[in-house]
């Protein structure tokens, strides 16, 4: 047997296997065993049958003959129409034992139920992890994925609070002269002052200007923040104080009856906040913090709440810049429904006029990133308090202390000192038949509308230490030195009789004013996390008179209030992640007036959660 003869049996071997593989194929087209197969030729034109192409090449170059060609087409068009006929008939007989299957199943089922003969494996998957997830969440929601674990709206709980122990020393040196406590005849009883009718042997009651004083104090707050939806927020907080003071929550160590007697609570914030584009704009509604940005206690005091309703706005204008605003209208003071009393005036029962008393407050400013790690932040802010300068009364009748006369609602109902007070009531002096007697009470002799611009300048270079200063000034724009001189004039208890005067009322020099300022330099940790954290400050502020309302600024320089000047240095070290002491020193005087000095150690132990 010759090799080319043995070579064309071989690759006909191969043509016939390619022809048996190609049969399933075969099996799927629309070829009946009476169509004409394809023409076996030398020059056969190409086929769509790339089996006959290849036999019809092999006969080309003479590897196989017309004659075993159109054998092996024959015999591949034979085995096609076999397989075409079993997968027809294994497809008839599924389709009969799936109309069987059907048939006995709709039988037993309930009308309206739908079968799936087959359902491929992906499909499968894909219903599992849905329906897994569907039931995770429903788990989740109410509760019981895991056992143990709180229902789902308590996840939008956030509880916090901190707790505060300190040690006060109050120190005074030699030549204070006392001051008068308006604030305890205006929530108490009217002061009577000396007339003609009748002579008070007793002085007012003074704030303590000379004895020392050592005093271990604490605080408590617990609040609770509530995430409602799409925005909105809830807060509450409880917190210590000796009394419903604006600024101070701290409760003295055996005050408020002493022998270990348990200390009150008080409602420190209720609000509802509305936050809209993350949280770049915010509506506040109840008793929520200082919605004003202030770096400094120079106007307000740092935990000071404010009641009544807040709008605050940001927008990041370009890159490194972002412009704020803040506005708000807040209720200071509200007549009571039923205010004055019945008294012995000859026209009867008194009921006063409604004097309630707001806040008006506006503020624009901008933060800015100078570089990478330093920021800069300035503000502008105006504020406008009604009703809250005293008026001199209509003519008034008073024959006793518990007499009312029309404007004793314009007194202050919570004051700290340093503010110029007037007398209220104008009592005309009569004799018979009944004399009548100076009881007064006071209010402030000055209206107060403040401009205060703010500064706080952050730098990092130095990470994780910072360079910080801080900067607030005060100028009271409804402030007038003339008017409240003029109301000086009737009240000699404000600061003394004038040198060598002996009648009653005394004139007197006033020596107050209208403006403040504060500057504050922080070195170290911006923030104390992690154990030895520290920084440390120093500052000076000058505080006169009548710049702000005395009831609203720091109750710790100088014991509160205005009219003060000096420095301050302190600092902070961390304990732990939560745990800190704070130690500072404060050494105030006064700006004009009566001489006023002390000299101020805290001590405290802090602890947030």
């Amino acid at each position: 047997m010759g090799r080319a003869e043995s070579m064309g049996q071989e690759l006909a071997l191969a043509a016939a296997i390619v022809l048996a593989l190609a049969a399933p194929a075969a099996a799927q087209d629309d070829i009946g065993p009476a169509t004409k197969r394809p023409t076996v030729s030398r020059n056969a034109p190409p086929s769509s049958n790339a089996t006959v192409n290849l036999i019809n090449l092999l006969v080309k170059q003479g590897v196989l003959s017309e004659e075993q060609a159109a054998a092996l087409v024959k015999q591949a068009d034979d085995e096609a129409y076999v397989a075409r006929q079993a997968v027809s008939n294994a497809t008839a007989k599924a389709e009969d034992a799936t109309k069987t299957a059907s048939t006995a199943a709709n039988a037993v089922s309930p009308p309206g139920t739908k079968r799936v003969t087959y359902v491929p494996e992906i499909v499968k998957q894909q219903l599992r992890e849905d329906l897994k997830k569907e039931v995770m969440e429903k788990a989740q929601r109410e509760g019981w994925a895991s056992p143990g674990q709180y229902p789902e709206w308590t996840h939008r709980l956030r509880f916090y609070g901190d707790v505060r122990t300190r040690y006060e020393g109050d120190f005074f040196p030699k030549g204070n002269v006392p001051q008068v406590n308006f604030n305890a005849i205006n929530t108490g009883s009217p002061f009577l002052e000396d007339n003609i009718n009748a002579v008070n042997p007793y002085f007012p009651p003074t704030y303590n200007t000379t004895q020392d004083r050592n005093r271990f104090r604490f605080r408590a707050r617990l609040g609770l923040d509530a995430d409602l939806f799409n925005g909105f927020t809830a807060g509450l907080r409880i917190a210590t104080g000796e009394n419903s003071s604006p600024v101070s929550t701290n409760q003295t160590f055996g005050a408020s009856g002493g022998n270990f007697s348990k200390y009150a609570l008080w409602l420190d914030r209720a609000f509802l906040n509305y936050q809209a584009f993350q949280d770049d704009f915010v509506l506040s509604f109840g008793r929520f913090d200082n919605p004003f940005w202030s770096p400094t206690d120079l106007v307000w005091y740092k935990d000071i709440g404010f009641d009544g309703f807040a709008a605050q706005a940001k927008y990041e204008l370009f890159d490194r810049f972002t412009p704020f605003a803040v506005a708000g209208a807040f209720p200071v003071f509200n007549t009571d429904l039923n205010a004055g009393l019945n008294t012995s005036n000859l026209n009867g029962p008194v009921k006063l006029p409604s004097r309630d008393k707001w806040l008006f407050g506006g503020q624009i400013g901008l933060g800015a990133r100078l570089d990478p790690d330093s920021e800069m932040k300035v503000a502008v802010a105006y504020y406008d308090f009604t009703n809250v300068q005293g008026q001199l009364s209509s003519p008034c009748q008073v024959l006793a202390a518990s007499d009312t006369c029309d404007t004793d609602l314009l007194r202050p109902p919570f004051a700290q000192k340093g503010n110029t007070y007037m007398a209220l009531r104008n009592i005309p002096a009569v004799f018979l038949p009944n004399p009548t007697l100076n009881y007064q009470f006071y209010g402030l002799a000055s209206a107060f509308r403040p401009l205060v611009v703010s500064g706080q300048v952050d730098f990092a270079q130095f990470n994780p230490y910072h360079i910080i200063l801080d900067g607030e000034y005060v100028r009271n724009t409804g402030w007038n030195r003339t008017d409240v001189a003029a109301k000086v004039l009737v009240n000699f208890l404000q600061t003394g009789p004038t040198v060598g005067c002996t009648s009653t009322p005394c004139p007197q020099i006033y020596t107050g004013g209208n403006q403040g300022w504060m500057g504050r330099l922080t070195v170290g940790n911006r923030e104390l996390k992690a154990l030895w954290d520290w920084n440390a400050f120093a500052g000076y502020k000058w505080l006169e008179s009548d710049a702000v309302i005395d009831a609203f600024t720091d109750s710790d320089f100088g014991l509160g209030g205005t009219n003060l000047k000096g420095y301050f240095v302190g600092g902070n070290v961390a304990l732990g992640p939560n745990v800190w002491l704070t130690g500072r020193w404060m050494s105030a005087n006064q700006v004009a007036g009566a001489p006023y000095a002390v000299d101020i150690f805290q001590l405290d132990l802090n602890a947030r959660f």
